[in-house]
């Protein structure tokens, strides 16, 4: 199953998915499970909160980029192995919000942001990450492609018949209670969204994460990281709104 079904759509955050399948392809067999995936790339992140800590921005800005694109493994792992988990989608929204606080932190850390900027930083971050994921889960249900993500997660799912229901309870609980307040304010600011939300989901895919790690690692070797701000706080909120006011005309 693809991602988006028989949508051909443009998603600028998924140029590293062809590298990803062919990962996934390999581990198929593998007695690598996807939630070890996820794992992997939580500490790979957490390894890049570290270098750039220690002052090492290139370096773990191109870490940041492969990041992206073990990212993309898991789910295209669980596609080939048909065997889609509620557990791994919501650990995987819980791993990369650790994730995300980790770098923003450490950034912080360097250019002296202060707790209450490095906190904007981050919560824009997370607005703009939720915004593509709004449309990328609309687009999924179009193309009727992956459905383990769902636009509104307040029902609890059903487990899969091989993951555990009290499994499933447990994260949908931990999702609900730290995730579930930014899909809300999504879904309000959102209106109908244009005919087939192409314009929608290609647009803020350049919030995606695969985007910006690639913006983050350019502003990295031209020695120009001083400029996230201007980046998350600037181009992305501009663009953010822009999607929004197209949505609802």
């Amino acid at each position: 199953m693809k991602k988006y079904g028989d949508r051909n759509v443009v998603d600028l955050s998924e140029w590293g998915r062809p590298f990803a399948r062919v990962v996934a392809r390999y581990l198929k067999e593998k007695p690598v499970s996807v939630i070890q995936v996820t794992n992997f790339h939580l500490i790979l992140t957490i390894f890049c909160a570290w270098l750039i800590f220690e002052g090492h921005m290139i370096i773990a800005c191109f870490l940041l980029i492969v990041k992206g694109v073990i990212d993309a493994v898991d789910g295209e792992l669980a596609r080939m192995r048909e065997r889609p988990s509620h557990v791994g989608r919501y650990w995987d929204t819980v791993a990369d919000t650790i994730g995300l606080i980790a770098i923003m932190w450490a950034f912080g850390n360097i250019f002296d942001w202060g707790v209450l900027f490095t906190c904007a930083m981050i919560l824009a971050t997370l607005f703009q990450y939720s915004l593509f994921n709004h449309y990328s889960v609309l687009m999924r249900v179009l193309g009727s492609g992956d459905s383990t993500s769902r636009v509104d997660e307040r029902i609890r799912p059903v487990a899969h018949p091989w993951e555990k229901q009290k499994n499933v309870n447990i994260f949908h609980s931990v999702y609900l209670l730290f995730f579930s307040w930014q899909d809300s304010i999504i879904s309000s600011l959102a209106g109908k969204g244009s005919k087939g939300l192409a314009f929608e989901l290609t647009v803020s895919s350049f919030l995606g994460f695969g985007m910006q790690s690639l913006l983050i690692f350019g502003l990295a070797i031209t020695q120009n990281l001083d400029y996230l701000p201007e980046l998350i706080l600037g181009i992305n909120m501009i663009l953010m709104a822009l999607v929004l006011l197209r949505s609802r005309i």
